[in-house]
């Protein structure tokens, strides 16, 4: 639950944690599947989806909110209630068991020969495309737009709430939400940008995820940013005028 920094900061909300868990935050080569929920009931859903990518994949999954979604009550309804023995046997597992007839295994990332270590690390890159090519997820809502809002978590509601603003003022807002902050839907976002449509990045952030946007538009679309930071959180009428701004309404 990202909270304003940095340093000890504050308990307010913020989403500038975004390059850490995007960026390979620690030490090596590798990155791990990042989740965005807009909501406690998604929060909940995407920690089921967590465990399960995560047993998949064998890399850590985060799950990313921001202090908003980590103090705000709401409704949710649990999954039914899984049989973990029906779950498929791991050759990978770790442990030992009496009477078996199996060594013990272990996991470490420790080789000190780099030849090797370089070919783990490679192997693993390979899983990284498979997981691209699987696991991104993300939101579209209004396809047919005049500008586009790109936003995530808490942002992304506020952006919802400035659609609404405009839809009564005529004006065509359109939110793409990434749901996988890693991998990144790249793919989808430029071929949005093939519009030549202006995009809005609204971020609670110095200006993190408009990174991304921006790698992803290549340059065939404007692409501005709304940003806030130290716990402050972008209003829909704040996204709205900035909005009609760019449009020049």
């Amino acid at each position: 639950m990202v909270r304003g920094g940095p340093g000890l900061g504050s308990i307010a909300p913020s989403q500038a944690d975004y390059f850490q868990s995007t960026r390979c935050g620690g030490h090596g080569d590798y990155y791990t599947i990042v989740l965005a929920p807009k909501s406690v009931q998604e929060a909940a859903d995407l920690t089921y989806l967590a465990f399960d990518l995560a047993d998949t994949w064998r890399i850590p999954v985060i799950l990313q909110a921001d202090g908003m979604i980590g103090q705000m009550m709401e409704g949710v309804v649990l999954p039914p209630e899984r049989d973990l023995k029906t779950l498929p046997k791991r050759d990978w597992a770790v442990g030992y068991q009496a009477g078996t007839g199996r060594d013990a295994r272990h996991i470490s990332s420790l080789d000190l020969v780099p030849e090797n270590l370089e070919a783990k690390v490679r192997a693993r890159f390979k899983r990284y495309e498979q997981i691209k090519a699987k696991e991104v997820r993300y939101e579209l809502i209004g396809e047919d737009a005049d500008l586009y809002m790109v936003a995530y978590g808490t942002s992304a509601r506020v952006c919802l709430g400035a659609k609404k603003l405009a839809d009564k003022a005529g004006i065509k807002l359109g939110l793409f939400r990434p749901i996988t902050l890693w991998p990144f839907p790249e793919l989808a976002l430029s071929k949005l940008a093939e519009k030549g449509k202006p995009f809005l990045t609204v971020e609670m952030s110095m200006g993190q995820l408009v990174e991304d946007v921006r790698l992803s538009v290549l340059g065939r679309a404007p692409v501005h940013l709304l940003g806030h930071c130290g716990g402050v959180i972008p209003t829909e009428e704040e996204v709205f005028a900035e909005a009609k701004r760019i449009l020049g309404r």
